[in-house]
């Protein structure tokens, strides 16, 4: 059986990010990666006054989402995705989905589907 590896990477605002990880810990997501960033896209910057100073802000913060998964399938992942995150407004994000070649777990050497189980 070949395995298949997909990485879905999900950029959106903040807000409902706790709603979202329970809901993928119920389909069985063991692990995400999670960063702080900031982006821009179609929604517009804004004018921001700081102690008399104004200062047009461009870029907005956002959180970088990082998902593998093998046995999980990944619509699953995308409709609780879309669920928490969609307000219907500019800035909701984008979900990436790539194929990956391998994962390669560094403590036991383990790879592929193995890698990715808590086996401890």
């Amino acid at each position: 059986m070949v395995e298949v590896l997909t990485k879905i990477e999900i950029v959106t605002r903040p807000n409902k990010f706790e709603q979202f990880k329970q809901e993928l810990a119920k389909i069985g997501v063991s692990g995400i990666t999670v960063s702080e960033v900031k982006g821009t896209g179609l929604q517009k910057g804004y004018i921001e006054t700081y102690r008399g100073t104004r200062k047009e802000i461009t870029l907005h913060d956002r959180i970088k989402i990082e998902i593998v998964v093998c046995e999980v399938p990944v619509q699953d992942v995308i409709d609780i995705a879309r669920t928490y995150f969609n307000t219907g407004q500019p800035g909701d994000g984008k979900i990436l989905i790539y194929e990956l070649a391998n994962v390669i777990k560094i403590r036991t050497g383990e790879v592929g589907h193995a890698a990715l189980k808590n086996n401890n």
